[in-house]
């Protein structure tokens, strides 16, 4: 198997070199945030540990990223993928094939993450670095795997096959347990388990808050779909409501990294209303402002991938006398749609599980510092998305033209 993908690797085009390079970098920097937030964790004051839980979580929307980008991978290596299907090989092997590629390069950018790491920290702890070097590298076999799962990979072409799911009660059900391990932690002050086993409970309950608020997301998206289709002024808006509203899961999925950076942001502003401003949260806005960044390379992510699935209806409706402009249109309407509710709700959330567990003495007065910043950080993950869809119309345009020579 490694003998054939290193055969397909010779061919690959200047696209997927640079989808490998970003799947690689995406996985060394999330070792070396990981491995930075561990030594930080080692600080006994509230700051240390404070940055480190900030850098932990940013790796999250880093993995969002390389999972993204392997789905997109699974798309476009249609010429390799039909050559494997033509000379024998099953869709196990194919699949296979995937999940080795992405372990690869997850490993090889876990390791320069991961040495950077050593190099700068000589004097810091060092057994996590395997542990997570291999977390690492795990994460981009499943990662690989599960992106070929919707890809039909036949001699005559890849064919993607849609799954699309509606809102589930499981996702709910994510969102109130991690709630409940966030504001039980809180409630007890850390003492509940030792400040090292609260601090797993609390990223546990954090983790699980985030991926369940995320997809629950899915039951606004589609109803406001539903409601801006009903409602809609303009055929573009009609166009935007109907495709958001027959896939919102999907917008739910690729939305997360937003949705973690205002969540973040959100629950940073509400906790500076109440300490003030210091030294570490100014750390964790940096990490923000990264994490925004990184979210907005995770959207370019999906809207090429909608792209590649949407090509042919967009070119029929190009064919047909609509014009390209009213066609990015359409993609900057989608964006609106479906980040509303998901930033409007990671907002919310940002601020409930800071507030909420301190209740009692938290202040009327720093109420408006909290919500300000909530605002901000939800019209922040809005617009976003919207620059996100306004420079893809060169994408757009791409397709258009590619599916014009098909």
């Amino acid at each position: 198997m490694i003998d054939v993908l290193r055969m397909l690797n010779r061919g690959r085009s200047r696209t997927e070199r640079v989808r490998a390079l970003l799947v690689a970098a995406g996985a060394g920097v999330a070792t070396f945030l990981v491995c930075t937030a561990v030594s930080l964790a080692d600080y006994e004051d509230e700051g240390g540990s404070l940055t480190g839980l900030g850098l932990a979580l940013l790796a999250l929307p880093v993995a969002g990223l390389v999972h993204q980008a392997n789905r997109l991978a699974s798309a476009t290596r249609e010429r390799r993928l039909a050559a494997l299907r033509l000379a024998g090989a099953t869709p196990g092997d194919v699949r296979r094939l995937g999940a080795m590629e992405g372990g690869l390069l997850a490993l090889g950018g876990s390791l320069a993450g991961a040495a950077l790491y050593v190099l700068i920290h000589l004097s810091g702890p060092l057994p996590q670095v395997p542990v997570v070097v291999a977390v690492v590298t795990l994460g981009g076999v499943v990662s690989g795997a599960r992106a070929g799962r919707h890809v039909v990979a036949s001699p005559l072409g890849v064919v993607r096959r849609a799954r699309l799911r509606d809102p589930r009660v499981r996702d709910l059900l994510l969102a109130a347990a991690g709630a409940g391990l966030f504001v039980l932690v809180m409630s007890t002050r850390f003492q509940i388990a030792g400040r090292y086993g609260s601090a797993v409970i609390i990223t546990a309950g954090l983790v699980l808050l985030l991926f369940g608020v995320t997809m629950a997301a899915t039951w606004l998206i589609r109803a406001y779909a539903r409601r801006a289709g009903r409602r809609a002024a303009s055929p573009e808006t009609l166009l935007a409501a109907r495709l958001v509203e027959a896939d919102p899961r999907a917008w739910a999925r690729a939305l997360s990294v937003v949705s973690l950076t205002v969540f973040f942001g959100a629950g940073a502003g509400a906790q500076q209303a109440g300490i003030g401003y210091t030294g570490a949260h100014a750390l964790v806005d940096l990490a923000l402002v990264v994490a925004l960044v990184t979210s907005a390379a995770a959207l370019v992510v999906h809207q090429a991938e909608e792209l590649i699935d949407l090509r042919r209806s967009f070119a029929a409706l190009a064919a047909s006398g609509v014009p390209e402009r009213a066609l990015g249109g359409v993609l900057v309407r989608q964006a609106v749609i479906a980040a509303l509710p998901v930033c409007a709700v990671a907002a919310v959330s940002g601020v409930a599980v800071v507030v909420l567990p301190l209740l009692e003495i938290y202040r009327p007065q720093w109420l408006g510092w909290a919500v300000a910043r909530a605002v901000a950080m939800a019209g922040i993950g809005v617009l976003t998305a919207v620059l996100v869809a306004l420079a893809a119309r060169p994408l757009l345009r791409g397709a258009l033209r590619f599916t014009a020579r098909d």
